[in-house]
């Protein structure tokens, strides 16, 4: 016994799970990555004690996940943001979630495509969820962009990858194909959507270089941000699957207001070029 605790003291999955091998405290980094930030929100979200919330907000502060940031002086209040330390576990939540669609709420094959289950009921859940402020993303424009426009409507498009040289075992994985596709057939109706009021941005969990490559290549005007950190997967809880040894994004289109409420979900998408129509009309209307 002496020996195997003196082995998990060099051990870093023993050392994590010391951090967060508790159910609340995985659901509670959930929910302020989701953008519920403050005691009482994260309180309703969770339907959690305020006694074991308590705790389990101090654990993660004592341990560098989380810290307290004040926002109101009369009377003192603090919300909770994630450290350099916090952002670096949101692949830890993404792989789990990524895991439990496959392997617990699916039949356990590897498809980046939308079969009936929890991802489907999630993802079309998401209209009237806000997307977290302050959430930017590395792009191809060369600095870090807001995953929302500056314009009355944000259209939002995950795909898996753009480019060649994802090898075999990638072109075997239903539903990878289509991303060049889908990228240019927005690149064709970009001056329609912007004359609809609407900023488009793609994305995917590629490196910003490798899409800046695709975008020069292709003439792509609008940017193409890049979740390689798996940021704004997290916050929205977006469905992925495991292609060419990386987290990957299943294809969705979401519209965001100014406000940065999700007001439509289009997922899954079977059809791309009926799903940017689908999502031109919604802009439209």
């Amino acid at each position: 016994m002496i020996k195997s605790r003196q082995a998990d003291e060099h051990c870093g999955i023993a050392q994590s799970a010391a951090v967060l091998g508790d159910w609340w405290s995985l659901l509670v980094l959930r929910e302020v990555a989701r953008g519920h930030r403050r005691f009482d929100e994260l309180a309703g979200e969770l339907d959690i004690s305020r006694k074991v919330l308590t705790e389990r907000l101090g654990h993660l502060v004592e341990h560098g996940v989380l810290a307290k940031r004040p926002y109101s002086d009369r009377p003192p209040r603090h919300e909770y943001v994630l450290t350099p330390a916090g952002h670096g576990l949101l692949p830890v939540l993404v792989a789990m979630q990524d895991w439990a669609d496959r392997w617990l709420l699916g039949d356990g094959t590897l498809t980046a495509l939308s079969p009936d289950g929890a991802e489907l009921a999630r993802t079309r859940d998401l209209p009237g969820s806000r997307v977290p402020d302050g959430l930017t993303l590395p792009s191809t424009h060369g600095r870090p962009l807001d995953v929302v426009g500056p314009t009355a409507w944000t259209v939002l498009f995950t795909y898996p990858a753009t480019g060649g040289g994802k090898g075999e075992q990638w072109r075997r994985i239903p539903g990878t194909a289509g991303c060049t596709l889908e990228n240019r057939l927005f690149r064709d109706a970009w001056p329609d959507f912007t004359a609809a009021g609407a900023t488009v941005y793609g994305v995917s969990t590629q490196l910003p270089e490798e899409q800046a490559a695709f975008a020069a290549a292709e003439d792509i005007p609008y940017p193409l941000l890049s979740d390689v950190d798996l940021e704004l997967t997290a916050a929205l809880r977006l469905p992925t699957f495991r292609g060419a040894h990386q987290l990957r994004h299943k294809r969705a289109v979401l519209v965001v207001d100014a406000d940065r409420v999700v007001r439509h979900s289009i997922y899954p998408v079977a059809d791309i070029a009926a799903a940017v129509d689908h999502a031109l009309t919604l802009v439209r209307e």
